[in-house]
């Protein structure tokens, strides 16, 4: 980070004396540039891992600890675990003389000339650092790893002597004999749904509720993750306050489960989707502050396993809080954030609230995206929720492609003008048999179904598709066509509506007058629909309450049988 001359320039002349007599140097009468000169050239010569095996146990553990961080820790984070140095000017140093009797390990080390304090610029901002200077960095070997990985294996520490209560167990997997719930894959065919959706219709930010008799699995925060994910990717996008697909859905449409599922686990690992904003029990509120949630979803996938066994849910948080635990505040400040707990309604400030936000974002992490991505099952054994990973989430984080074959189902055209499309049937002839038909509401565990109507049949004709190619679409993907279906899209072709089904309420009267004085009162007239004869009228739906009320205003009571 700097070296040594230029770590003690930041040093009042009053510290580098006494760093100086600590060494056996009399710096007594000299200027700062050259205290500087001399204790960078006898520090710069010391035998640094051999110094700090001379160390008392917490200071060497301090020194062990920047090392395995790459020679750096934020302050906040350092502080924690080692105490702060108090800074003070050169007449309170005078007076109190602070390196006769440190406070704590942080401040042994400062007046020993082995720790430094600054500011650097790192990828999240700038961040004041505790830190090692670069000629005493230099003399251990670099460290591979930030600390143990996964909870299927650790780094090596650095050779520095440790005690045991500073190692960090690795979590074991349990020994249960689970049988594990089936992944889950449906986020392709959510997907597919709310593509079809949007190519139908557009999808509306204010109408998103309209998708859920549509989705296998209505949960809104993941119908938002998969938008999120759809618009990232390029598969969907705004256009006149809609949300409509764009050519690239075509590809994805046309790639297998596997395939499909990969690419929203690549799209998720990436996205800007804010899984803190969502984590139950938690507000965040304020606008002078944010998290990064790639960061949180970096921490956890480097720490996930890499083996298909159980791992309880609370051993992986704990392993993260004790080896990453700033993954989404790299500065260690924990008292800038505003996240409110609903249950106390308090805010959550300092470290000691870790468990209550940091704990919390990464249960949900595996227990909401990782599980909706179909990259791990969750089971709750003994009142303690544990997770296992799938294959399909080993391969991905072990760089193995995807696999990419798959033998889709054919779909089914019923007489009845039902299409059925099962489950594992190509998710992009389900994407075109939506823009020919009326999508039915979903029923898990059964096919999804699709009417053809002359409403369906009007809507595809404006998106150039004629007749004939619907014919010709339905007959390759099912394999045949009833007669009646062909020869019903024919009729609409030539004729176009013929009849249609349609909720009313009719009104009958006893005297056609009654009728023709209802249609000619500007009161009750836009209530009416088409007559049935001289006797009766439709009414729609909603209109017939206003319009009895409208009546019975004009001297006419009528009665209401059965439920309108």
């Amino acid at each position: 980070m700097h070296s040594l001359t230029q770590a003690l320039q930041e040093h009042e002349l009053i510290v580098l004396r006494v760093i100086g007599e600590w060494w056996d140097l009399d710096l007594t009468g000299s200027g700062k540039a050259a205290c500087v000169k001399e204790l960078a050239a006898t520090l710069g010569q010391l035998n640094f891992p051999e110094e700090v095996g001379y160390l008392p146990p917490e200071e060497a553990a301090g020194i062990q600890a920047l090392v395995q961080a790459g020679g750096r820790m934020p302050v906040a984070a350092f502080a924690r675990d080692f105490g702060d140095v108090r800074l003070m000017g050169p007449g309170r140093l005078e007076r109190e003389e602070p390196w006769f009797d440190p406070t704590n390990a942080a401040e042994a080390l400062w007046y020993r000339g082995f720790l430094y304090r600054g500011f650097d610029e790192t990828a999240e901002g700038l961040i004041e650092f505790y830190y090692l200077p670069d000629e005493l960095m230099a003399q251990f070997p670099k460290p591979t790893q930030k600390g143990a990985t996964s909870l299927a294996g650790s780094a090596q520490a650095v050779a520095i002597p440790t005690t045991p209560a500073e190692s960090t167990p690795t979590p074991l997997p349990l020994s249960l004999s689970l049988t594990p719930p089936p992944d889950v894959t449906d986020a392709v065919d959510d997907m597919t749904t709310l593509i079809t959706l949007a190519q139908q219709d557009g999808l509306q930010s204010g109408f998103l509720g309209e998708t859920t008799p549509f989705l296998l699995n209505p949960n809104p925060e993941r119908r938002s993750l998969l938008l999120n994910l759809a618009t990232e990717m390029g598969l969907l996008a705004l256009q006149e306050n809609r949300l409509r697909p764009l050519p690239t859905a075509v590809a994805w449409l046309k790639n297998s489960r596997e395939a499909q599922l990969r690419a929203l686990a690549e799209a998720w690992s990436s996205s800007n989707w804010n899984e803190l904003l969502r984590t139950p029990g938690l507000r965040c509120e304020g606008d002078q502050w944010h998290n990064e949630p790639i960061l949180a979803r970096t921490a956890l996938l480097d720490a996930l396993p890499r083996d298909p066994a159980w791992y309880r849910l609370d051993d992986l948080v704990a392993f993260i809080k004790a080896n990453d635990p700033d993954f989404q505040r790299p500065d260690g400040n924990y008292d800038t954030w505003y996240v409110r707990d609903l249950a106390s309604n308090q805010y959550l400030n300092g470290f000691e609230s870790w468990e209550r936000v940091e704990g919390r974002l990464l249960r949900y992490l595996v227990q909401g995206p990782l599980v909706w991505l179909g990259l791990a099952v969750t089971a709750v054994p003994e009142n303690h929720p544990a997770f296992a990973l799938t294959d399909r989430a080993i391969e991905w984080l072990n760089g193995v492609p995807a696999e990419n074959h798959e033998v889709p189902a054919p779909l089914i055209v019923q007489p009845d003008a039902i299409i059925l499309a099962p489950a594992n049937a190509n998710r992009y002839h389900r994407f075109q048999v939506g823009r020919i038909s009326e999508m039915l509401p979903a029923q898990p565990g059964k096919p999804y179904q699709y009417r053809l109507t002359p409403t369906s049949l009007a809507r595809a004709q404006k998106q150039g598709i004629s007749p004939e190619r619907i014919v010709q679409f339905l007959e390759d993907v099912a394999g045949g066509l009833p007669a009646s279906i062909k020869r019903g899209i024919g009729r609409w072709g030539e004729k176009g509506m013929e009849g249609r089904l349609e909720t009313a309420v009719i009104l009958r009267v006893r005297e056609a007058a009654i009728l023709e004085t209802l249609r000619a009162n500007p009161k009750t007239c836009d209530y009416l629909g088409e007559s049935l004869g001289d006797l009766a009228v439709a009414v729609p739906a909603a209109h017939w309450e206003p319009l009895r009320a409208a009546v019975a205003q004009l001297g006419l009571l009528l009665d209401v049988i059965g439920n309108p």
